[in-house]
């Protein structure tokens, strides 16, 4: 894919209700308007799917969600639109771990993690509106977290931090307590890679410096 074969981009439309991802992407300084519009896409994960294969068709899912919804909108071909949407996953022993469905859950996952390394998973998936070209890629990085204690655990899920977040921990809040150490992108965690997501709109034309 070569930049030449798309008009300047006007606009980026973050598939994301995050204010995490809106925030990593307001870093970026793009000199673009972005779009916030959160969709509602189909989340079913098939047996057998491996960490990437899942958020690569999540994030992919999200992104065509936000373009069927672009084309039908009042303002459709207003702007030159990009589209990014992302998915993230904790994977541990073979399972993989979204945002707890209720406390329990949540503790579950906690302490399923307590003491080990775990792999966080983020797909990001970008589209062109204009004419449909797709790139999707992911990115992994490896967690230790802490020791926790059962007590540690329920303070923690007390605070209401775990309950949205894949693997019951947000690593740039109170989570960040919990982890003893990371191999790879920290923005990755959080739930956007900066590193990749500024590769993939250099195939736009956009640069983020």
């Amino acid at each position: 894919m070569t930049n030449e074969a798309y008009e300047p981009i006007s606009r980026i439309v973050l598939a994301s209700s995050s204010p995490r991802r809106k925030e990593l992407v307001a870093t970026l300084d793009l000199s673009l308007p972005v779009y916030i519009l959160s969709t509602d896409s189909d989340e079913t994960v098939l047996p057998g799917w491996t960490p990437q294969q899942t958020v690569e068709t999540l994030s992919s899912r999200k992104a065509r969600a936000a373009l069927d919804m672009l084309r039908q909108s009042q303002d459709a071909g207003a702007y030159r639109d990009l589209i990014i949407a992302a998915d993230t996953i904790v994977a541990v022993d073979g399972e993989i771990l979204g945002k707890p469905a209720d406390e329990e859950d949540a503790f579950r996952m906690l302490s399923k993690l307590s003491g080990r390394k775990h792999d966080v998973f983020t797909g990001v998936a970008c589209i062109a509106a204009d004419s449909g070209e797709t790139q999707v890629a992911f990115r992994r990085t490896i967690v230790r977290m802490r020791e926790l204690g059962t007590d540690r655990i329920r303070r923690y899920i007390a605070s209401g931090e775990p309950m949205d977040k894949a693997g019951a921990y947000g690593i740039q809040g109170l989570g960040s307590t919990l982890v003893e150490e990371i191999e790879g992108c920290y923005f990755n965690v959080v739930g956007l890679p900066l590193a990749l997501l500024s590769d993939m709109l250099e195939q736009y034309g956009i640069r983020t410096f």
